[in-house]
This record gives structure tokens, C-alpha cells and sequence, in this order.
């Protein structure tokens, strides 16, 4: 790479630049649902009415995903913020891989044929899992994904056939998950008449079952492994019986937070748990969520949690979802290379970089943000904080660790040893994806709060701030149909707990009056991120950048 240049009609810095993710803190306009407008922010007002900023992009194509319809999500968001240009992202590049064949053209995908076709040399003959999130959220998979891996594997002579659903809720209506269950029984039905034995194995909400991240809370990873591998959880008949259930036994009940179930037969045995040579494909694509189940089958001696017997299995993910320290060793489509990236240029240069975040967000201010890459580019330079977590749900804490966050913003920023400081509030996307209103109203003060605190040390210090976001979340509370709340029987507003389409604000906070955006950058998104803060920063960014965001005033 080549090293940056310092430029001479750019203004240079007289302290840091700081900035701001406001994750799940989208721009839309007040109404019913809005907890952001709703809430009481009176940092975020004044910045809005003194200070420059834009609208934009952070969803959609804006952020590599197939088209404009597709919600932007912290992962390809952190993505486009770092790497200053846009990198096709998962769902699209698994959706080319089917559509081209590559993917079934593959040695991972014909190794596992083989092995679950059987015969002396290629192995046992087991049955191939498929467990992923069944849904059309396209943020960490898609079912038509799922469908067309079901499909070749028949078409390739797979005769066993266990799909373990885990139930979403969350990038989708959060009592969404009968309908995609019962397209599920649909194909596998098919299947069944062409002679494959296929069916529902076990399942779970995805809060709860299998999908944890970050080593948040590892007995989510143990429910899930309990489910699929031991055949352990709550027995039923369907998949769909349930789901229906567990909806009657609790009329508050969302589908993320379902517990795991299992499907057994007229016998009461469970009829798909995992066992020595079968296959085993994790078919999301997102890889936060991915990859502590990966480790669960591939590592020798975890001990994260007691699995018991662990089965001798050939394990694939749709995607390597740590490509530093390749979990896991067999997957099915290569993730996007990116490099060159913002952490990566800050370090050639020589310049001092603070990233923090609590749990929750700290991977995307450091592994995405550094393009799917864990690991510092520079000990010496780079400092990265991580503030645990509360493991209570979020709504009933909205503000979270917020002010934990803020203290170690506000240490860095005295300290004048960073160059550099970037941080995530994770409060209006998780507190948002809980769908309880007032919580995310709560969850927005409080990072407006943070910000009141934020602002008059970055003037001290002579710094610049950038104030942005990931994509939508908390600016949308409600569904709506046709332009108007939906409600439920008891007339109470359906909740909305996924992300939305909206822009979110860029703004600069430029005590000097140095800057100001440029309004002729044509369709900005997050991408643009990197180069605006290399100019801030004095340098003038990389040719291959997209264009920066700000000019001299």
C-alpha cells in the first residue's frame, strides 16, 4: 500500500479526531414509532441546529448488500466505515456463488456430498445438518439459501437430510416464524417424494439457541448444541406444534426468544440428533452470530461448556467467518477481501488510534471495522477497549454501559495520546431490537447524554467530532401497513424489532470552524467515512477511497 500524504490545502489538526457510532440511531421523520424523534435529546438538537451534517446512505447498495430494499446491518455497516470504499457483502456474494455454481463446485461442498453419500472411500454415509437462521431477513441469512442448498443436495444423491431451524423474530416480525416454517415443510415434503429422507430435527429462538456472539453468554451456544447434537429440549411432533405452543403458554412470546425444542417421533426418540459422520453446514452467512457454534464442532478442546459426547463430523460454514483465525477451517463461499482499510493506513502512518465499545459492538469497531480481520495492526499504536456487557435484557436497562463507555472516551481524550478515537453506542439497535418503545426512547437519552458530556472535552482538546451511525433501528418501533400503525387485538401497536431503510445523519462538530460537509458528493453513504476522516486527520485519502464528506469552510 502506499503510505499517505499530508496535504497542504487541507487544514491540520490541533487534537483528535473523535467519533461517534450511534448504532441503530436512523434519521426519519416524527411519527408513531419514532423513538428517536420521541426522544428527549436536547445534545443532538443543538448539534443538528449548529452544525453542519448530511443525510446518509446506510443500507442497501450503499453498503455492498443486493439492492436498496435490503436493511443495512452493524456488520456491513462497520464494514463500509472502515474500509472507505463498498465490498459486495455476504448475501451477495453467497447468492452469486449459487447462481454461477461456484459454490457446489467447490471442495467444500463436495467433500461433504461425499462424505453423506457414503462408500468405503468417501465416508460414512451420515445424514447432512443444515442449521442457520430461517428467515428472509437477509442480514444474517435467507431461506431461499437454504433451499437451494436442500436442493443439490438431493440432486447430488444426499439421502439423509436434518434441518435445524433457528427462529429469527428480530430482522423479521417478531411472530413471523409459522410462515417460514411452514415453506420449510414444504420443500422438505418435496424432497421426501423424490425419496430423500428429510425432516425438522430441533430449533429455537435465536436469543437463546445457538446464536450468541462475542462470548456474551456461552450457555446460549450450550442450548443450541444440547438441541441439535443430544436431541435435548422440549419434545414435540412439529416444528410448527412448537411454535404454537409456546406461543399459547406465553401471549408475550416472540419468536428470537422461543426455547429450544425437539423433534421426536410416534416413540418419543428424537429423530435427527447429530451423530459420528454426518455432515454439518451452518448456513448463515453473517459471521458474529456464526461463530462460536463453529468452534463448538471443530475445536478439539473447548471448554467453554461441557458438550459432552462430541460427534466426529464434517463441519462447514457458509462463509469463513473469522478469517485471522480461520473459523472455520471448511467453508463454503470466501468472504470479501478488504484491505488497505482506514486502522490499516492510520497505523503505516504512524498515527495513535482509540477503538472502544461494550461487548455487544465491540467486534465492529475492531474486526469489522478493520475489515474482517481480528487482531491490531499495531500494538504500539492501536489501543482497543472492551466494556462488558450487562447480561439482563436490554429493555429492562436501556442505557446499558453507556456512561462506561463515555468515561473511557472522555480518559482517552485527556490523555492527548490518541490521534484517533472511534466508539460505538450500542444502545438504540439492541434496545431497539427489543421492540419495547419507551425502553428505546430511554436508550437514545442516554447516549444523548453521553454526547453532552463528549462534546465540551473534544472542544478542550482542540479535537473535531464526527457524530454518526451504522443504519436504523430505534427509528422505527412500530410496523406499519399501508402508512399506519399496525395493531393487535387488543389494539396495542405491533412492535418492530428489525432494522430499517432510513439514512442516518453524518455531522461534524468543528469547534474552529474549520469544516464543513460537502453538499455536491454525489449518493453518500457510510462509505465515504474513511476518506472524510483521513482528511480531517490532514492527509489526503487513497485514489481507490470513495469521496470524502467534508471540505475547508
Amino acid at each position: 500500500m502506499n503510505p499517505l500524504q499530508k496535504s497542504n490545502r487541507l487544514p491540520q489538526p490541533t487534537g483528535p479526531v473523535v467519533q461517534i457510532i450511534m448504532d441503530g440511531v436512523g434519521i426519519a421523520s416524527p411519527c408513531p414509532g419514532n423513538a428517536v424523534a420521541a426522544a428527549f435529546t436536547p445534545t443532538l438538537d443543538l448539534l443538528q441546529r449548529t452544525c453542519p451534517f448530511l443525510s446518509v446512505a446506510a443500507h442497501g447498495k450503499a453498503v455492498g448488500l443486493p439492492s436498496d430494499d435490503d436493511m443495512g446491518n452493524s456488520e456491513v455497516g462497520h464494514n463500509a466505515l472502515g474500509a472507505g470504499r463498498v465490498f459486495d457483502q455476504g448475501a451477495k456474494l453467497v447468492n452469486r456463488a449459487i447462481e454461477n455454481q461456484s459454490l457446489f463446485e467447490g471442495d467444500t461442498w463436495k467433500a461433504l456430498v461425499a462424505h453423506c453419500k457414503g462408500g468405503a472411500a468417501a465416508g460414512s454415509g451420515g445424514k447432512l445438518h443444515f442449521i442457520g437462521l430461517l428467515s428472509d431477513g437477509n442480514v444474517h441469512s435467507h431461506i431461499l439459501q437454504l433451499f437451494a442448498l436442500l436442493d443439490r443436495a438431493a440432486a447430488d444423491g444426499v439421502r439423509g437430510i436434518r434441518v435445524h431451524p433457528l427462529l429469527d423474530g428480530r430482522d423479521v416480525g417478531e411472530r413471523s416464524a409459522l410462515q417460514y416454517l411452514d415453506q420449510l415443510e414444504e420443500r422438505l415434503s418435496q424432497l421426501r417424494a423424490a425419496g430423500v429422507d428429510a425432516c425438522v430435527a430441533s430449533g429455537g429462538g435465536r436469543m437463546v439457541t445457538t446464536m450468541d456472539r462475542y462470548e456474551a453468554d456461552w450457555r446460549i451456544v450450550e442450548r443450541g448444541w444440547n438441541a441439535h447434537v443430544h436431541g435435548q429440549g422440549r419434545p414435540f411432533p412439529s416444528a410448527r406444534k412448537a411454535v404454537e405452543t409456546m406461543y399459547a403458554d406465553d401471549a408475550a412470546a416472540t419468536d428470537q426468544f422461543l426455547p429450544a425444542f425437539v423433534i421426536v417421533d410416534a416413540a418419543g426418540a428424537p429423530v435427527g440428533p447429530i451423530a459420528d459422520g454426518d455432515g454439518v453446514i451452518f448456513f448463515n452467512f453473517r459471521g458474529d452470530r456464526a461463530i462460536e457454534i463453529s468452534r463448538a464442532f471443530t475445536e478439539k478442546n473447548l471448554d467453554k461448556f461441557d458438550r459432552g459426547r462430541v460427534p466426529e463430523v464434517m463441519y462447514a460454514g457458509m462463509m469463513e467467518y473469522d478469517g485471522d483465525l480461520h473459523i472455520p477451517p471448511r467453508y463454503l463461499v470466501s468472504p470479501p477481501a478488504i484491505a488497505e482499510t482506514l486502522g490499516e493506513y492510520l497505523a503505516h502512518a504512524g498515527l495513535r488510534s482509540y477503538a472502544t465499545a461494550e461487548t455487544q459492538k465491540y467486534g465492529h469497531v475492531t474486526y469489522f471495522w478493520n475489515g474482517n480481520r481480528s487482531g491490531r495492526f499495531s500494538d504500539e499504536l492501536e489501543t482497543y477497549v472492551e466494556v462488558p456487557s450487562d447480561l439482563v435484557p436490554f429493555e429492562q436497562r436501556p442505557w446499558m454501559k453507556s456512561a462506561e463507555v463515555c468515561d473511557g472516551i472522555l480518559a482517552a481524550i485527556a490523555s492527548g495520546k490518541h490521534d484517533y478515537i472511534r466508539a460505538n453506542f450500542a444502545n438504540g439497535d439492541m434496545v431497539g431490537h427489543t421492540g419495547v418503545f419507551r425502553s428505546a426512547t430511554v436508550a437514545v437519552e442516554s447516549v444523548d447524554l453521553a454526547l453532552s458530556r463528549i462534546i465540551p472535552a473534544v472542544k478542550k482538546a482542540g479535537g473535531i467530532l464526527i457524530v454518526t451511525a451504522d443504519h436504523g433501528n430505534a427509528d422505527e418501533m412500530f410496523m406499519t401497513k399501508k402508512g399506519k400503525v399496525e395493531t393487535d387485538a387488543a389494539g396495542e401497536p405491533v412492535p418492530k424489532t428489525a432494522h430499517t431503510l432510513n439514512p442516518v445523519m453524518y455531522l461534524i462538530y468543528d469547534p474552529a470552524g474549520r469544516w464543513t460537509v460537502d453538499t455536491d458528493v454525489p449518493a453518500p453513504g457510510i462509505g465515504n467515512n474513511a476518506a472524510t476522516v483521513l482528511n480531517l486527520l490532514g492527509f489526503e485519502a487513497p485514489e481507490n477511497y470513495l469521496h470524502t464528506l467534508v471540505r475547508p469552510a
